[in-house]
C-alpha cells in the first residue's frame, strides 16, 4: 500500500489508524476539515488540492467531486491503459479510502433543527468517494465506519502494510450497505410516510424460527440493548419473550418483576423489593413460570438470585448483576443471562417506535402502543368508587392487560397479578380462565381487581367475574352497551373504571 485518501467527519480513532498507516510509509492525502485535524498532528499530510488544483468550492460543498480524484480511485491496477492515462495527468492511484459521512441520521434527532441544517448535512462527496472504491475493491480498500478501523490495522500488521482481496471486498460489501442505510434516511426525510425504507444489516442467524423446520434470521441491532452475559446462544422464542418480558417490566417505576412464557406473562409484580417482585409473580401461577423468561426492572441481589436457582429459568433479565449474583447464576450452565440498557426505550427510529408485521403481499405498520395510563386519564362511571389502593391495582392490572393476547383478562391483588386469561375468541372464556388458574394456585379472588383490553359488549363476564370475587372493573368502554353494564356494576354495589384506550394485541 503506498496511498491513502482519508476524509472523516468523525475523527474519533484517526490519529491511531494515521500513525499505523505510517509506520508503513503511506502517504496520506485529505481535505478540509481532516487536512486541519491531520496537519496540526502529523507532518508530510498531502493537501487533496494538490491533484485538484483548487482547495474547496460552495462554502465546502464541493471539495472531492473531482475527476481526477474518482480516476486515482477508480483505475484498474492490473490495466496499462489506465495507469497511462492516470500518469498523463500526473496522477497516482490510491490503494486506501477512509470515510465517514455527515451525520444525516443523527442531526435528524435534534429538537428545533432548521430545514437548512438538514440539508447542509446532507453528504455528497463522502458517500461518492466509497461507492467508487466499493466499485474497484480489486484494486482498493474502503473504510466506511470507524469500527472498521481495528480489522484495518490488524490486516496492515498481519501482510506487512497490505490488505488481502477477501478482506478489500467484503470491506466494498460492507461499503454499499452503508450507503443504502444513509441513502435510506435521507429517503425517509424527504417521502415521510410515503415510502418505508428499512435497510438492516444481519445480526445473528439463528438454529431455526419458531419450530425447528423454520428458517430465522435476526436484523437490525437488537444486541445494543440486550447483552448476552451467560448461556447458551438466543433463539427465535428467546428474543420474542425476552423484548416482551423487557418492555412490560419497564412499564413499571416501581420495583417490579415479569414472568413471561410463550410471548405471554403468567406472572407480573410490583414490590418493596427484588426479591418481594420476585415472589409475588412466580406466585401467580408457579406452574406455567417452569421454562420461562424472567425480567427485572432493577438489579438483581444476591438473595434473589439465589432463589431464581431454585428454579429452571430459560432466560433472566436484568439492567446489571453484580460479579457475585453474577457467579450464583451461572451455576445453571445453559441458563440465559441477559443485561438489557435501561434506556432501550428511549432509542429513535423504526426498530424502536413502530412495529411491522409480514402479511402475504405486504408489510403492516403500526406506531408502538405506549400509552401510559394515570389517574387522571381514569373516568370513574359507577356510584361506587375505587379507593387509592384499588386505583393503583387497576392501573397495574390494566398495564399488563397490554402485553396478554387478546381477548385479554387480568385479575389483580396488593400490586401482583392472581389470574391471567387471555388468547380467546370470546371474553367470557377469557374471564373463566383467569378464575380457574387463580383457583389452581390457591389465589383469593375476594375483593380483587379485573382489568379488559377490550370493552365489555354485555355485563355476562363482569358477572361471572364478581360472583368470583371482584369488586372494581377497568376497561376501555365503547360498547353500545355501555350503559347495560355500568348499570349492572351500580346494581351489585361493584366499581368500574373507564379509560377510553383498547389493547388488543393479535
Amino acid at each position: 500500500m503506498n496511498r491513502a485518501l482519508i476524509s472523516v467527519y468523525d475523527k474519533t480513532g484517526l490519529s491511531e489508524l494515521v500513525e499505523v498507516l505510517r509506520q508503513f510509509n503511506v502517504e496520506i492525502y485529505s481535505s478540509g476539515g481532516t487536512f486541519d485535524f491531520l496537519n496540526q498532528r502529523f507532518s508530510g499530510i498531502r493537501s487533496l488540492s494538490e491533484i485538484t488544483g483548487v482547495t474547496s468550492l460552495l462554502d465546502g460543498r464541493v471539495k472531492t467531486l473531482h475527476p481526477y480524484v474518482h480516476a486515482a480511485i477508480l483505475a484498474k491496477k492490473d490495466s496499462q491503459k489506465h495507469l497511462e492515462e492516470l500518469r498523463t495527468f500526473n496522477v497516482e492511484p490510491f490503494d486506501l479510502v477512509v470515510v465517514n459521512f455527515y451525520p444525516f441520521e443523527k442531526v435528524l434527532e435534534k429538537a428545533n433543527i432548521s430545514e437548512d441544517e438538514i440539508i447542509e448535512n446532507i453528504d455528497i462527496g463522502g458517500p461518492t468517494l466509497v461507492r467508487s472504491a466499493a466499485k474497484n475493491f480489486n484494486s482498493v480498500a474502503v473504510i466506511s465506519s470507524i469500527e472498521q478501523y481495528d480489522l484495518l490495522i490488524e490486516e496492515l500488521k498481519k501482510y506487512s502494510g497490505s490488505i488481502s482481496l477477501e478482506l478489500r471486498k467484503k470491506l466494498a460489501a460492507e461499503a454499499f450497505q452503508r450507503i443504502v442505510q444513509y441513502d435510506s434516511s435521507i429517503s425517509n426525510y424527504f417521502n415521510g410516510d410515503s415510502i418505508l425504507n428499512l435497510s438492516l444489516n444481519l445480526e445473528k442467524e439463528l438454529r431455526y424460527g419458531e419450530n425447528p423446520h423454520q428458517s430465522a434470521k435476526l436484523f437490525g441491532e437488537f444486541f445494543k440493548s440486550f447483552n448476552v452475559l451467560h448461556g447458551k446462544e438466543l433463539s427465535y422464542n428467546n428474543i420474542l419473550d425476552i423484548v416482551s418480558a423487557t418492555e412490560l417490566v419497564f412499564e413499571f417505576t416501581n420495583t417490579a418483576c415479569a414472568i413471561v412464557k410463550h410471548n405471554s406473562p403468567c406472572g407480573v409484580a410490583i414490590g418493596n423489593s427484588i426479591i418481594d417482585a420476585y415472589e409475588k409473580a412466580l406466585s401467580c401461577d408457579p406452574v406455567s413460570a417452569f421454562g420461562g423468561i424472567v425480567a427485572f426492572n432493577q438489579s438483581i441481589d444476591f438473595v434473589t438470585a439465589e432463589k431464581l436457582n431454585e428454579r429452571f429459568l430459560e432466560v433472566i433479565i436484568a439492567p446489571d448483576f453484580g460479579e457475585d449474583v453474577l457467579e450464583i447464576l451461572k451455576k445453571k450452565r445453559d441458563r440465559r443471562i441477559v443485561q438489557v440498557d435501561k434506556n432501550f426505550k428511549s432509542r429513535k427510529g423504526y426498530l424502536y417506535n413502530f412495529e411491522l408485521r409480514s402479511v402475504t403481499g405486504g408489510i403492516l405498520v403500526q406506531s408502538k402502543d405506549n400509552f401510559i395510563l394515570d389517574k387522571s386519564l381514569i373516568k370513574i362511571v359507577t356510584d361506587q368508587k375505587p379507593d387509592e389502593d384499588e386505583l393503583e391495582d387497576l392501573i397495574f392490572a390494566f398495564t399488563v392487560s397490554k402485553y396478554v393476547k387478546s381477548n385479554a383478562i387480568v385479575f389483580a391483588k396488593n400490586g401482583k397479578t392472581i389470574g391471567i386469561g387471555g388468547g380467546q375468541t370470546s371474553r367470557v372464556d377469557s374471564v373463566k380462565i383467569a378464575i380457574m388458574k387463580a383457583k389452581e394456585n390457591n389465589h383469593d379472588l375476594s375483593n380483587s381487581v379485573l382489568a379488559s383490553d377490550g370493552f365489555f359488549p354485555f355485563p355476562d363476564a363482569v358477572e361471572i367475574a364478581s360472583n368470583a370475587g371482584a369488586t372494581a372493573f377497568i376497561q376501555p368502554g365503547g360498547s353500545i352497551r355501555d350503559s347495560e353494564v355500568i348499570e349492572f356494576a351500580n346494581n351489585k354495589n361493584l366499581k368500574m373504571v373507564l379509560t377510553e384506550i383498547r389493547h388488543f394485541k393479535h
